[in-house]
């Protein structure tokens, strides 16, 4: 927990969401001692992917069953402190995917995401918050993709510029996903 802590600490916010989010994030941390499993049902971890093709044209997602809509990957630390170690295995599980280049060992973004509650295998889960952290990795677009039934109905490369296009979450497209292709224009990682 000390080096996630201190991964957030060092990291360079890129403007005021994630400035003041990193801000909240530290207190919760300093406030819950359960902050890395779903135990802490007002908020807790998760680890979500930004995947780009070698070209950087293209974007790896999902189609997320709960909120259905394209979506990154990711997933909860469920008890771990490696959230890279989290992206990478939600990466793989989400997509079928094998081989991933991580393009930095250090957080892409953080952002604080709400969840509104919802029926998860059979039970209610009650409206929370995810902190979380965006890892940025490049996956062959020759890989096999396999869809993960229990989560996902759909695993597909997206052109950056059609995102808008695909997803239907408005805040993740506005306050997320163009922000994410902003720094990765950018080069800032």
């Amino acid at each position: 927990m000390m080096n996630l802590k201190e991964n957030i600490e060092k990291y360079k916010p890129y403007n005021e969401q994630e400035e003041k989010d990193k801000e909240t994030i530290l207190k919760y941390i300093n406030t819950f001692d359960d902050v890395l499993t779903r135990n802490n049902e007002f908020g807790h971890f998760t680890a979500s992917s930004w995947v780009v093709n070698k070209n950087r044209t293209k974007v790896l997602m999902i189609y997320h069953n709960i909120y259905k809509s394209w979506a990154w990957t990711g997933g909860h630390a469920d008890g771990e402190s490696d959230l890279l170690g989290t992206a990478i295995r939600e990466l793989k599980e989400e997509t079928g995917v094998e081989n991933v280049k991580v393009l930095s060992n250090d957080i892409f973004s953080l952002e604080i995401i709400c969840v509104n509650g919802h029926i998860k295998r059979g039970k209610y889960v009650s409206s929370h918050v995810h902190l979380n952290l965006t890892y940025l990795f490049e996956v062959d677009e020759e890989e096999i993709l396999k869809i993960k039934q229990d989560e996902n109905s759909g695993v597909k490369w997206i052109n950056i510029e059609d995102i808008e296009k695909v997803v239907n979450e408005k805040w993740m497209i506005e306050n997320v996903y163009k922000k994410l292709n902003e720094k990765l224009e950018k080069h800032i990682f």
